[in-house]
């Protein structure tokens, strides 16, 4: 996984952990899952960019 998009992982991570501290879990849960998914797509292309350069 890249530097930025670690970063913007542990961002989304620690914006989960604060909304799921204030109890607001289902925005939390969304939260965590919309970094799954960025993170997924990203990583898809960083593999796509690679194979092409092979």
């Amino acid at each position: 996984m890249e530097t930025k998009t670690k970063q913007t992982y542990l961002n989304k991570i620690m914006t989960a952990i604060t909304f799921a501290e204030a109890g607001d879990h289902e925005t939390a849960k969304g939260v965590l899952e919309q970094a799954n998914t960025r993170c997924h797509r990203l990583d898809t292309r960083v593999e796509k960019r690679k194979a092409m350069e092979l």
